[in-house]
């Protein structure tokens, strides 16, 4: 399949149910051999969004494409797309192996398919209990193994680490990423950075349906940039000291005037500049926000989106 015939392209996309608007003018590209995170908190229109690219939810205005087409149109949609949008429905009387039996038939595959993606997920050893006594560690694997049975070349994925443990969460940042190696498209929703940090190679975060930043993960790492605070008591001093420095502020002043967070310079700077003005500090600190701050930071406030394309 050529590479453009792998790429997820939402385009204004808009839904509303009654009064909410769940999903608000949201635009974003996903291409193949990335692995993308799809972030936002609980409630930011992740799944809402992924509901529309598989013609689940009719949106109330844009697109959502695969390839360039809905994926109604897709010719062959469950050999293209493999998705897996919750963990929890399988019949509990089933064996894993019997489960993916029954898909089989429907995506087109031999039952040995089934076995083939049991030991690709590490639950070949499982195959005949019922999974109705699986964790749900177990159960995310299980639904993985169903979206790989078309060998599809793009992966839509809600939430695949809940339920995993650390070792879990090892193998399936290990596994996501030798997919997308293939030349795989693929895109993990989160609401937690911290959880697929080290597995993307891009992000979309979107706060209240709406998108506040795209681009490749190294562009978000330069975006965490270390702060300074400053606390003095004589508020005019501190603003003079800012005025003379020329530095740039992090984030809204202080009403009261007597605290500043600065970026793009030191604590041992700022404490040289306070000591030569004569002015008392009563914090002179460096904090360091990391990535999981700055998106905490994003989705808190939507603003203005930045970088609205995820770029190959």
């Amino acid at each position: 399949m050529p590479s453009h015939d792998r790429v997820i392209a939402v385009s204004h996309l808009s839904k509303t149910f009654g009064p909410v608007r769940a999903v608000d003018d949201l635009t974003f590209e996903v291409h193949p051999g990335r692995v993308t995170g799809f972030l936002g908190p609980n409630g930011a229109g992740k799944t809402t969004t992924l509901r529309m690219l598989l013609g689940l939810v009719r949106p109330t205005s844009g697109t959502a494409t695969i390839g360039g087409r809905p994926y109604h149109r897709l010719p062959r949609p469950l050999r293209t797309v493999g998705a897996a949008l919750e963990a929890s429905s399988f019949h509990p009387g089933r064996t894993a192996l019997d489960h993916l039996r029954t898909y089989a038939p429907q995506v087109g595959v031999p039952d040995a398919r089934a076995s083939e993606v049991l030991d690709l997920v590490g639950l070949g050893g499982a195959a005949d209990r019922r999974v109705g006594g699986f964790s749900l560690g177990m159960r995310q694997r299980l639904a993985l193994a169903t979206t790989l049975l078309g060998d599809p070349p793009v992966l839509l994925l809600d939430e695949p680490a809940n339920g995993l443990d650390p070792e879990g969460i090892r193998w399936l940042r290990v596994f996501l990423r030798a997919l997308a190696a293939e030349g795989r498209t693929v895109l993990v929703s989160s609401h937690v950075l911290s959880e697929v940090e080290q597995t993307v190679d891009d992000v979309v975060i979107i706060a209240r349906g709406r998108l506040v930043h795209a681009s490749p993960l190294d562009d978000l790492v330069r975006l965490a940039r270390p702060q300074v605070r400053v606390v003095s008591p004589d508020a005019a001093g501190l603003t003079a000291l800012l005025a003379r420095g020329g530095w740039t502020r992090a984030g809204d002043p202080d009403a009261t005037g007597h605290a500043v967070d600065l970026v793009d310079v030191d604590a041992a700077t700022v404490g040289a500049a306070a000591f030569a003005a004569g002015l008392e500090l009563h914090e002179l600190s460096t904090r360091n926000p990391g990535l999981e701050g700055l998106f905490l930071d994003m989705v808190a406030t939507p603003a203005a989106p930045t970088h609205p394309e995820v770029a190959a």
